[in-house]
């Protein structure tokens, strides 16, 4: 089988002997029309008037579309364009749309990155924001139930109306991507994101999971105050192919997006095995450390105390993130990290945390573009490829030695049942 290493495939050389299961997503029916599946949803959203009715009963001119970034694989080319027609259709002009990319702490997106995901024509005719979180001019909101200030992007205040746009994957210290999350961390500020992700030390707050997720609830919250007029997320598969569309009220639309992901994306598996390898899925989810890490989480549930991880994941941006490289260069052991960020919660740390409490207890082989100095101030171990690394385990725990194949790590979640 083929493990995907950036924009690229690599032959992983593993006998089968070797592989105790592949954890990928489960075979899911592709929509056939996504296009018409939408339309007939901004007609009859999920509990919700339709999209046209909404926007008449708000007397709505102007229109604010939030968008993911670059580092989130969503299919705009396919759903933007009935969300704009039906738009037109309702008397809304193109000068009255503006598109908001929720960056949360990430970097801007490119001109040249925004016509990438929105296509050239749309790209071009519409106006692109990309959010700040350290813009001085953030709008305040009071404080959530939890004492966190919300500090919002302030062109909510310019918006009659207010569409949020995603895709819905196991994030792991949300419980899952989409819906809320548009709001908080993505069009928030850095304050107000540090204090919500300061949560997630909480034992609750884990992939897949949103039972009394701390982290979850208030995003939850978040978007409530803000006023999220109408939801629009997708759920799709390893090739970004559209397994399901949901629109409407927020949290109703987007609990039914959780519903599908969680029947694709959690794998079950009976027990943790010595080995796991991985790939964090391929550019753009392995386009830096920051990004790659999800996937060093989500093998960490499947690899037993003392294991080895084998992450495959190019990382052409370096480690992506100032402060998380900051965190990496400064410490000496794994347990500086955890020290540092008991002592106050700092975003890009949180990255740090994240790769130090899976270092502690096992071992992490990196393949990617670094330089093996920069591998091994992660505390990984750096080696050329899939090859060497397999050589290395077979040392390690014998020649009839068993993996675990995680095909796309940033995504699919393993669960012991």
């Amino acid at each position: 089988m083929k493990l995907k290493y950036g924009k690229e495939e690599i032959l992983l050389p593993l006998e089968d002997k070797h592989i105790l299961k592949i954890l990928d997503l489960k075979k899911q029916k592709v929509l056939p029309n996504p296009q018409d599946k939408l339309k007939e949803l901004l007609k009859n959203p999920i509990n919700s008037p339709s999209l046209s009715d909404l926007i008449i009963q708000k007397e709505a001119k102007n229109i604010l579309i939030i968008v993911n970034d670059i580092t989130r694989p969503t299919p705009y080319r396919l759903i933007l364009p009935p969300l704009l027609e039906e738009l037109q259709q309702i008397g809304i002009g193109r000068e009255n749309i503006s598109f908001l990319v929720a960056t949360g702490i990430h970097r801007s997106n490119s001109r040249e990155e925004i016509g990438e995901i929105f296509g050239e024509e749309i790209s071009s005719t519409y106006k692109f924001v990309n959010h700040n979180a350290d813009d001085p001019h953030l709008k305040y909101l009071g404080k959530l139930r939890s004492g966190n200030e919300l500090w919002v992007n302030p062109l909510i205040s310019r918006a009659d109306f207010i569409i949020t746009t995603g895709v819905i994957v196991p994030h792991y210290f949300a419980g899952f991507s989409g819906g809320r999350k548009s709001i908080l961390p993505g069009i928030s500020s850095r304050k107000t994101i540090e204090a919500n992700h300061s949560q997630m030390v909480h034992p609750q707050a884990y992939s897949g999971n949103l039972s009394a997720n701390p982290v979850h609830q208030e995003m939850q919250e978040a978007a409530e105050r803000v006023g999220v007029d109408f939801n629009l997320n997708v759920v799709t598969d390893e090739h970004q192919e559209i397994i399901e569309i949901v629109a409407g009220e927020l949290l109703a639309s987007w609990l039914k997006g959780v519903e599908v992901c969680k029947e694709l994306y959690l794998c079950p598996i009976p027990q943790k095995a010595e080995v796991v390898i991985t790939s964090a899925g391929g550019y753009p989810k392995d386009i830096n450390v920051y990004q790659a890490q999800k996937a060093l989480d989500n093998a960490y549930q499947a690899v037993k105390p003392g294991g080895t991880i084998i992450l495959l994941a190019q990382c052409p941006e370096g480690y992506g993130e100032a402060t998380f490289e900051q965190w990496i260069e400064e410490a000496s052991t794994p347990e500086d990290i955890t020290k540092r960020l008991q002592e106050k919660f700092v975003l890009g740390g949180h990255k740090a945390y994240g790769i130090a409490r899976v270092v502690k207890e096992v071992e992490v082989i990196l393949i990617s573009s670094l330089p093996p100095a920069r591998v091994r101030k992660l505390f990984f171990v750096p080696m050329e490829n899939l090859a060497q690394a397999l050589s290395y385990v077979k040392d390690k725990y014998g020649e009839n030695f068993q993996a675990y194949i995680l095909p796309s790590g940033n995504t699919v979640v393993p669960k012991v049942i």
